[in-house]
């Protein structure tokens, strides 16, 4: 038994199969997906997947790929029990596969109302392919479109939506969008621009009674009104998929507790991607997070722990959103405001409806926000990985390149 089992078919997985692949292991690694299909790219399912007539997603690798790196693929076939004792993963077909070293990159599945019938037709969700294919179906045959969250994926189908000539409202309990990622700064300028193209939001919403009949939501209460719904949308975030490892007794805590190496509280079991817990530096605790680039980086650091060169895991983390014709770009964590020290400056971009937002804390910068303004946001990626802090009133002088700060 000399087998690398990884559970998973996201970003984490794929970029663990190539790095594997490429330090000459793939021989000795089986890959279990609960999908039937390889590893794809997830970012345009809630984008321009929505807008075209492709019926198939964009994979990260083809079958081919796979086959010639001596990878074992298990598709459709998920995972349903993990023995530490005999080390050993069993699959929903009932086959039974032996590890050496296991490596758990669930990812997560969306948040769910608990008071609202699983299964309506018009309801949707949107993390995996088959989600993004009904929504996709049911968008062409709906005229409104009503979003329960103002985060990251409800906003972006908001836009998607709204090129699509659909009617749009976004319903959000909090008193701003996007208020867990972003400063107020940046969410009020993506409110501005939701409701300029067109976009009903409404902020601090109450909702209340669901009205079903039969396989359909028909109304939702909303600050005490009864709104008929068409094609409802719920994106209220997610929530990590740890029931396999906590039926394991691997600890969990809103996600798989790792440590630096992606090392969990199981002897030759790691965790990757949006489903760990993992210690940050430079945050100063634990963090969850859930984007691309925090997956690839674990994955990097989870095929250095498992090919014997461990190095702790220490990324900066950015982040990026496509709505309508705003490009948001981070990078850093945004402290929480009413944090002691906290300043922001604003740098104007090359065009009128480009800037990017420097956030310091006691002097130190600590995450840039940056509005269709790529190169800044390079720019501010370097600075950050460089650990500089150039002077505020500098960095607001968009006459000086921000490479400048660099040198």
């Amino acid at each position: 038994m000399n087998s690398i089992v990884i559970i998973g078919g996201g970003h984490a997985a794929a970029q663990l199969c190539a790095g594997l692949a490429e330090a000459g292991q793939g021989a000795r690694v089986h890959l279990v997906c609960e999908e039937a299909c390889e590893p794809y790219h997830r970012p345009p399912l809630s984008k321009a997947f929505l807008k075209s007539a492709e019926e198939t997603t964009q994979p990260h690798k083809a079958a081919d790929w796979y086959r010639e790196a001596g990878i074992t693929l298990h598709l459709g076939d998920a995972a349903v029990a993990i023995d530490r004792e005999a080390h050993t993963v069993t699959l929903r077909s009932g086959a039974i596969l032996p590890w050496e070293r296991l490596v758990l990159a669930t990812g997560t599945r969306a948040r769910q109302m608990p008071d609202l019938k699983p299964g309506l037709e018009n309801v949707a969700s949107l993390r995996a392919a088959d989600e993004a294919h009904r929504l996709r179906s049911r968008l062409a045959a709906a005229q409104h479109v009503t979003v329960l969250g103002g985060g990251f994926i409800g906003l972006e189908v908001a836009a998607t939506a709204k090129a699509l000539g659909k009617s749009v409202q976004v319903i959000e309990s909090a008193p701003r969008l996007l208020g867990r990622a972003v400063s107020p700064e940046l969410s009020a300028h993506v409110l501005a621009t939701h409701r300029a193209a067109g976009i009903d939001v409404v902020l601090g919403a109450r909702t209340g009674a669901f009205e079903v009949e039969g396989d359909r939501l028909l109304s939702i209460q909303v600050n005490g009104v009864k709104q008929p719904v068409d094609l409802l949308l719920l994106g209220i975030g997610a929530v990590p998929e740890t029931a396999l490892a906590h039926a394991a007794g691997i600890e969990c805590a809103d996600g798989i507790v790792v440590d630096g190496h992606m090392q969990t509280s199981a002897a030759d079991v790691l965790a990757v991607g949006d489903c760990t817990r993992f210690p940050d530096r430079r945050a100063g605790r634990a963090l969850r997070l859930e984007s691309v680039q925090n997956a690839n980086d674990q994955a990097r650091t989870a095929v250095a722990t498992l090919t014997g060169a461990p190095r702790p895991h220490d990324a900066v983390p950015w982040f990026w959103s496509d709505q309508g014709s705003m490009r948001l770009q981070m990078v850093g964590l945004m402290p929480a405001e009413g944090t002691p020290g906290l300043a922001s400056v604003r740098r104007a971009g090359p065009k009128p409806e480009a800037f990017s937002l420097f956030h310091y804390v006691d002097g130190q910068l600590v995450c840039v926000e940056s509005v269709n303004a790529p190169v800044d946001h390079m720019m501010s990626r370097k600075l950050l990985e460089a650990g500089r802090s150039p002077d505020a009133v500098a960095v607001a002088d968009a006459s000086i390149p921000l490479k400048n700060h660099l040198s």
